[in-house]
C-alpha cells in the first residue's frame, strides 16, 4: 500500500510539472515577464490615468489597475516610461515596451493593431476654455465652423483625430505634448480650446486653480470611450492571462476600490466589452 501511495504521489507531481510545462510553452511571454520581475508599462503624463511624480514614482488609474493585475499574474513589479499617444502602438510593436496602460481608448483601427483586454477606464471628452467660453466654442463642429479658433490636443490621441473628423483645418489643430503645456497655452492666448477626457480636465482645472478657465462637457458631438491595456499582436496568451485576473478583481470589488477614488465609474467598464467597442465606428 505504501509504495502505491508513494507511485501515486510521484505520478502526481510528474503530472503537474509536465502541466506547469505546457502552460508555460502556451504563454512564453508571461514566463519571460516573471522571469524578469516587471512588465515594461507605456504610459502619459495625464491625471487621473497615469501620473508621475517628482521622484519619478508612478500613479494613475491606469497603472495602479496594471501593477494589482500583473501581481497576481506573478510578475511583482511595472516600469513606467512615458509616451505620446501616438508613438505608443509603435513602440509597442517595435517591442519597447509589453503593454500600453495610459487611457489608449479602443476604436477600430487601434483594435486591428494592438490586442487589448477587457475595459478598465471609461470617460467622456471635455473642453478647456476661457471663462465665459467668448467664442461658443460647445463641440469640435463648433470649431470647425468658426473662423479661427484653434484647438489643442495630444499628438494622434483620440482628441486630435475628432477634430480632424469634425473638419477643424490641419493648421488649426495644435498638438500639445502634455497637459501642463496645454493649460499654459490656453492661458497665454495661445489655444481657444484645449481637449483632454473629462477627468483629465478636471484634475487639470483643480491644480491651476484659474478662475479665468472653465469646462465645457460633456462634448455632445464626442463618444464616450473606454481603454483596455494594448497588448502586441502575438502576445494575446498574455492578454488573455491578463483578463483572468482583471474579471477576478472586478468580481472581487478591488478594481472598484482602485479606480474609483480617482473618479473613475467601475461599473461603466463593467457594463461594456471589448468585443462591443472594437466593432463600434
Amino acid at each position: 500500500m505504501r509504495k502505491l501511495i508513494i507511485g501515486g504521489i510521484a505520478a502526481a507531481t510528474a503530472i503537474a510539472a509536465i502541466a506547469i510545462g505546457a502552460q508555460a510553452q502556451d504563454n512564453p511571454k508571461l514566463e519571460q515577464l516573471k522571469e524578469q520581475g516587471f512588465a515594461r508599462i507605456a504610459i502619459a503624463n495625464e491625471p487621473p490615468f497615469t501620473a508621475v511624480a517628482a521622484d519619478g514614482k508612478v500613479s494613475g488609474a491606469g497603472p495602479d489597475v496594471a501593477k494589482a493585475v500583473f501581481e497576481r499574474l506573478g510578475v511583482p513589479e511595472v516600469a513606467a516610461s512615458i509616451s505620446e499617444y501616438g508613438a505608443m502602438i509603435p513602440g509597442l510593436q517595435a517591442r519597447r515596451h509589453d503593454v500600453v496602460t495610459a487611457g489608449l481608448f479602443m476604436k477600430k483601427d487601434r483594435c486591428e493593431a494592438v490586442a487589448y483586454s477587457e475595459p478598465i477606464l471609461c470617460d467622456a471628452e471635455a473642453f478647456l476654455v476661457k471663462k465665459g467660453n467668448p467664442k461658443g466654442l460647445n463641440t469640435f463642429a463648433d470649431i470647425a465652423a468658426h473662423a479661427d479658433a484653434t484647438i489643442g490636443a495630444p499628438g494622434g490621441g483620440t482628441e486630435e483625430r475628432l477634430a480632424l473628423d469634425a473638419g477643424v483645418p490641419r493648421d488649426r489643430v495644435v498638438v500639445v505634448p502634455d497637459g501642463q503645456s496645454g493649460l499654459r497655452m490656453l492661458q497665454d492666448g495661445r489655444l481657444d480650446v484645449y481637449s483632454l477626457p473629462v477627468l483629465s480636465i478636471s484634475d487639470l482645472m483643480r491644480l491651476a486653480n484659474d478662475d479665468s478657465l472653465e469646462m465645457v462637457a460633456p462634448v455632445s458631438d464626442a463618444p464616450v470611450y473606454c481603454d483596455g491595456a494594448a497588448f502586441r499582436k502575438g502576445d494575446e496568451a498574455l492578454r488573455d492571462a491578463f483578463d483572468v485576473e482583471l474579471a477576478k478583481l472586478k468580481e472581487s470589488g478591488e478594481f472598484a476600490e482602485i479606480v474609483e477614488p480617482y473618479g473613475f465609474s467601475a461599473a461603466a467598464a463593467m457594463s461594456t466589452s471589448r468585443e462591443k467597442l472594437c466593432a463600434a465606428q
